[in-house]
This record gives C-alpha cells, sequence and structure tokens, in this order.
C-alpha cells in the first residue's frame, strides 16, 4: 500500500485563493510593502495617470524594484518572471503581471525621485527607533559601469580610423565619378558603402571631440589639485615650497587617452585586487550605530579626495528631525587640510587617518597615555592629530573599519549588486539611491525585533 501523499493539480480553491495567506507573517516582502505604504507617492500617481487603460499602481512596481534590489533580482525581464515564479513577488504585485517594458520604464523615468523617497525612508527608520546618526562614517568603492574596458577607443586609434575611413571616402568618390563602373564588383553599392564610411567618419570624429574635451577637463582638474596640494603644504609648514610650481595643462591630446563606446561618462579605474575596469566610484556615508546609509553618491573620480565636501553638503541637508551628525570617520584617502576645514566650519569632528596604521601595534602603544593637548589656537589638522592619539580617539575611529565596509561587502556579495544595469552619470546616480535605499529597508526588517 502506498505511503505517499497524493499528488493532484487539479484541485480547485473552495474559495478565492489570497496572497495574504501566501507568506509567513514576518517577511521581508510584507515589510517592502508596508514602507511603501508609508512613502508620499503622489508626484509619481499623478504623472502616472493617463486617458487610456488603467496604470499599475506606482507603489506596487516601486515595491518590486525596491524587493528586486534587496534580494538580486535587477532586470525588469527577471523581476517579470518572479511575480509568476515566486510567492514572494507575487504578493508585492497582488498577483499582477506587469511587462518588464512597464518595470524598466517606471524605474527610469522615476530615478529622481528616488533620492526624495530615500530621505523618507530615513524619516521612518528614525520614527521606528532604528536610526541615530551622531558618529557617521564615509567610504566609497568601485562598481563596474555597464560597460567592457575593451569597448574603450582610444585618441590614438581614432586618429588612425579617420585617416582610414578619409582615404576609403575619397577613392569611393573617385569610383563614383567614373563612367565605366564595370570594375565594381556584383552586389557593391558605391552609394551605400560611401554613406557607411561618412557615418562611421562622423562617429569617430564625434567620439574625438569627446575625448579631447575629457582630457582638458582631466588636465585642469589635475592642475588645480597640485596647485591645492601645493598651498595646503605651503599653509602647513608656513614656508614656500621649494622646486618649480606646476607647469599649466597642456592643449596636446595624449594618445592614450581614451572614451567608452558603451558608456561614455564611466572611468578607467584601479579595483581592489589590481589591474583597472571600467567603472563609477560609488559613495556612502554609514551611520555608525545602524549602518543604515544616510547619504549617498556617485563620482566619475577615482579618488576620494574630493569627495568628502560634497558629502557633508548632503549630510548637511538631512532634516533636522534625523538628528545631528558629531563625529565623520574616514580613511586616509579624504585627508586634506581643506576636507578637515570644512568640517570644522560644518561643527563636525573629523576622524580622518593621518596615513596608514599598522594593523597588529605593540601592547605598549595600546598602553600609553595620550599626548598633552594643543592650545586652543591649534589650527584644526592639528587638533584632529592630537584626537587621534587619545584612546578615545583611537576607540572612536576604529569603528570605521566595521561601518562602511560591511555595507558594501553585502550589497556587492549578498545583495550581488557589483555593477550598474544602467548607462549614464545621472541613471548611475539614481541607481545607486534605490541600492541604497533597498539595503536599508532589508536593514531595518533585520533591525526590527520578530
Amino acid at each position: 500500500m502506498s505511503n505517499f501523499r497524493p499528488i493532484n493539480r487539479d484541485t480547485d480553491f473552495l474559495l478565492p485563493p489570497s496572497v495574504d495567506e501566501w507568506l509567513p507573517e514576518r517577511h521581508l516582502a510584507r515589510f517592502v510593502a508596508e514602507v511603501v505604504d508609508e512613502l508620499d507617492l503622489s508626484p509619481m500617481e499623478k504623472a502616472c495617470r493617463g486617458s487610456g487603460s488603467a496604470s499599475y499602481h506606482p507603489a506596487m512596481l516601486l515595491g518590486l524594484l525596491i524587493y528586486g534590489y534587496a534580494t538580486k533580482v535587477f532586470s525588469s525581464r527577471a523581476i517579470e518572471r518572479a511575480t509568476h515564479d515566486s510567492v514572494a513577488f507575487r504578493f508585492i504585485a497582488g498577483n499582477e503581471h506587469p511587462d518588464h517594458d512597464t518595470i524598466a520604464a517606471f524605474r527610469k523615468r522615476f530615478l529622481a525621485q528616488i533620492e526624495r523617497l530615500f530621505v523618507e525612508v530615513l524619516k521612518l527608520a528614525r520614527t521606528m527607533g532604528v536610526l541615530k546618526l551622531g558618529t557617521v562614517a564615509l567610504d566609497g568603492t568601485k562598481l563596474h559601469a555597464n560597460a567592457s574596458r575593451h569597448s574603450a577607443l582610444s585618441y590614438g586609434h581614432a586618429k588612425k580610423l579617420e585617416k582610414r575611413f578619409r582615404r576609403e571616402v575619397r577613392e569611393l568618390l573617385r569610383l563614383a565619378e567614373q563612367a565605366d563602373a564595370a570594375d565594381v564588383p556584383d552586389g557593391m553599392s558605391i552609394p551605400e558603402e560611401l554613406e557607411r564610411r561618412e557615418a562611421r567618419l562622423a562617429a569617430i570624429t564625434e567620439a574625438k571631440r569627446k575625448i579631447e574635451a575629457h582630457s582638458r577637463e582631466r588636465s585642469q582638474a589635475a592642475y588645480e589639485a597640485k596647485l591645492e596640494a601645493r598651498a595646503e603644504r605651503e599653509k602647513r609648514t608656513g614656508r614656500k615650497p621649494g622646486g618649480r610650481p606646476p607647469e599649466p595643462p597642456s592643449a596636446q591630446v595624449d594618445d592614450k587617452a581614451q572614451i567608452n563606446l558603451t558608456d561614455e561618462q564611466s572611468r578607467i579605474m584601479p579595483v581592489a585586487g589590481g589591474g583597472f575596469e571600467q567603472c563609477y566610484n560609488a559613495q556612502a556615508a554609514v551611520a555608525a550605530d545602524s549602518l543604515l546609509v544616510v547619504a549617498p553618491d556617485v563620482t566619475q573620480a577615482a579618488n576620494d579626495k574630493k569627495q568628502l565636501v560634497p558629502m557633508i553638503k548632503k549630510l548637511g541637508a538631512l532634516p533636522g528631525e534625523l538628528g545631528r551628525v558629531h563625529h565623520l570617520l574616514a580613511d586616509n584617502g579624504y585627508l586634506s587640510e581643506a576636507n578637515v576645514d570644512a568640517c570644522a566650519a560644518a561643527d563636525i569632528e573629523p576622524l580622518i587617518a593621518l596615513g596608514r596604521e599598522r594593523h597588529h601595534p605593540g601592547w605598549r602603544k595600546r598602553f600609553a597615555k595620550g599626548p598633552k593637548a594643543p592650545p586652543a589656537s591649534a589650527t584644526p589638522m592639528k587638533k584632529m592629530a592630537h584626537r587621534l592619539k587619545t584612546p578615545e580617539g583611537k576607540a572612536l575611529y576604529a569603528l570605521r573599519k566595521h561601518t562602511p565596509e560591511p555595507v558594501f561587502g553585502i550589497i556587492k556579495t549578498v545583495m550581488d549588486f557589483d555593477q550598474f544595469l544602467l548607462r549614464g552619470f545621472d541613471n548611475v546616480r539614481g541607481e545607486w539611491n534605490l541600492v541604497t535605499m533597498s539595503w536599508n529597508i532589508k536593514r531595518m526588517f533585520a533591525l526590527i525585533p520578530g
């Protein structure tokens, strides 16, 4: 006699099924839906109203995107499939199945709205008692662009291609002028070949123009950075720096300067483990108590030195009801006297590493007493240097090592987001807001007791 449960796929429901019964009471999908319902989506609702058939509600589409990014389902096609295959996605979608075009169009259309909603989520976190500002740690991480570094075109190669296409255009024009076209191979159309090469020539010329503009911009930025570093050294030491001052940037473009043909606004950047990849530099200010991201941003600069001041402005723009930032922790990549002065001007105590420290200092150094306090007239940099040598300052700075880095690790490894799906600087910034907002909601769910 068989001792198996029968398989009957034709059994009808006695009552209409309810998606509410398909999930456990405590589930991330339920929490995402609850959070989205608390957000002010009226601007999206007004924009989505049309005169044709009824639209999908923005709350449902936004919930699908947030839950998708939180559970490593990013593409609109994968989200569409999940509304059929996944109970959690079915719950958020209310058993509806928006197609991938609708999901993709919604994401692209409302990326700018995500920044405002990001702050609303932080307000909810504050109301729930899981967000406290106070101490914030800042760091950056390289995220791959949706483009391969092998799709890049160098200035030198662009010049070679330009010469070649100009030569081929001249030859085709000469053939077209000849009365006897008997030598033209069968199936070849001179006007079509000419049109194709002229289009390529126009594309190459435009690429060259963009490389030249980017090269000038980068050279000017490097020149200004050298001038700033020289002025900072003079201010710190009180003496005029030796050596020749930096020379103004040359108008000549290096043949190695390049542009990516897939995402021209991404940049070649060094990545962890060695090598270079086509990337953006994603920034995040993370609250030390909760590991919630309180200010995200994206930059095209591989270096973090210029990113501290913009992030301070973002922190200063947060609503007062969220509290105030008292301490800002950052690694040596953010160190400059201008950055320390900016923190002091914003009434934030900076703790920025002065250099690379040994991982395992000797026990005598650990028990050493703090140095004598600097005079009240000392510069913010000297005050910070003293603070970093005190036991309290060391304990506070130690929080940096396990604040932003775990967040980046979870986003890139657990949530599996190590490459942007969208292209273009503005789109990438909007997507990073969406990613960090999804992380915050996932983190809030973990912090709230079950």
